[in-house]
């Protein structure tokens, strides 16, 4: 019993004055994690019109020389799809874990509260209207989910506080009107530039290059460490907001930094693949079965992620008959049986 104990309180590990908390158990199912997404890339990038063997696709990544076209396939054009779908899935499962936090709410991922659907606004907006280009399309997409994010912050809050299900039932409401909106755009629109938009619309990671990926992937580095600099602030604002300012945290600018992070990973995510249900939604979640921990689940929510999308990719891709779906259908088809299921089991909802 002692030994199980530590096992969930973690380990203590102090350097030169230094000490921090390890959840042996958070290191574990991340570091499982992250090595079936390892093996899931290597096996996504030997999917395709040439297949290839996991040897042969490790050899193209260490930039030995293959006979055929083989290295060149691997390395242009399915390695930046394959960075796309990491990186992306990363910063869904990073923002659900901030949004959930925020909420109080298991369903306060970003694609039901409206922030993924006010960022296919902005996108939609400058495909139909404007027939921008790709890196218009993403500015638009990260200028459309902070401006909802923006509308939902000022309709939710009260008396200078938000959270809880007033923020998830304004969003819901927020998104709801967007959609509506997005399909009038659709209707509107140009027809050449509508088809365009659609096709964004189901999300997808074909013809993904490193115009798409870079940008997510800078996003990543830079404002997942962030995130994790504030977890344990907004971690305590979860015990209430009375609690957490005797502790001597600021819950409402917490909450709006983190929010504000959180809301530029999603437009980033949005940018490069199009909207993507399910993995913000049930990643921090499925985390937090595993791990057990009481702590924001920020770098395992990531991995959850990046795994969770690779896998759709790959089932995408491995369908008979030739049917490749687009990930984001794959992926709502998934998230609508997991929320039936979260709903049935869920004491908050």
């Amino acid at each position: 019993m002692r030994a199980q104990s530590r096992f969930r309180r973690g380990t203590v590990l102090r350097v030169t004055g230094l000490s921090a908390v390890v959840e042996v158990r958070v290191v574990m199912v991340t570091a499982v994690l992250l090595g079936i997404t390892a093996c899931f890339c290597v096996l996504a990038m030997g999917q395709g019109t040439m297949s290839l063997s996991p040897q042969e696709v490790l050899s193209a990544l260490a930039g030995e020389q293959m006979q055929g076209p083989g290295g060149t396939i691997v390395r242009e054009i399915r390695l930046p799809r394959v960075v796309t779908a990491v990186c992306a899935g990363a910063a869904l499962g990073v923002s659900g874990a901030v949004f959930q936090s925020v909420s109080r709410n298991a369903l306060g991922s970003p694609d039901v509260i409206g922030f993924t659907t006010g960022a296919a606004t902005g996108a939609i907006t400058m495909i139909v209207v404007f027939a921008g280009s790709p890196g218009q399309v993403a500015a638009a997409a990260v200028v459309g989910g902070l401006l909802t994010a923006a509308l939902v912050y000022l309709l939710s809050v009260r008396s200078g506080v938000t959270g809880g299900y007033r923020l998830v039932l304004t969003g819901i409401g927020v998104g709801s009107v967007l959609s509506a909106l997005n399909g009038l755009l659709l209707v509107r629109g140009d027809l050449d530039n509508a088809v365009v938009a659609n096709l964004w619309l189901s999300g997808s990671l074909n013809a993904r290059n490193w115009t798409h990926a870079v940008p997510v992937m800078i996003g990543v580095v830079v404002i997942v460490p962030l995130i994790c600099a504030g977890a344990k602030r907004l971690s305590l604002s979860e015990m209430g907001d009375d609690l957490a300012r005797q502790l001597g945290v600021g819950v409402e600018r917490t909450r709006l930094m983190m929010t504000f992070l959180a809301v530029l990973l999603v437009g980033l995510a949005t940018a490069a693949t199009g909207p993507i249900a399910f993995v913000a939604l049930a990643a921090p979640q499925l985390v937090v079965r595993l791990t057990r921990s009481q702590s924001l689940p920020v770098i395992s929510s990531a991995a959850m992620g990046a795994a969770l999308l690779v896998t759709a990719d790959l089932i995408s891709q491995a369908l008979p008959l030739g049917l490749i779906l687009p990930i984001g259908r794959m992926t709502g088809v998934l998230g609508g049986l997991y929320l039936i299921w979260l709903l049935t089991r869920s004491r908050q909802v």
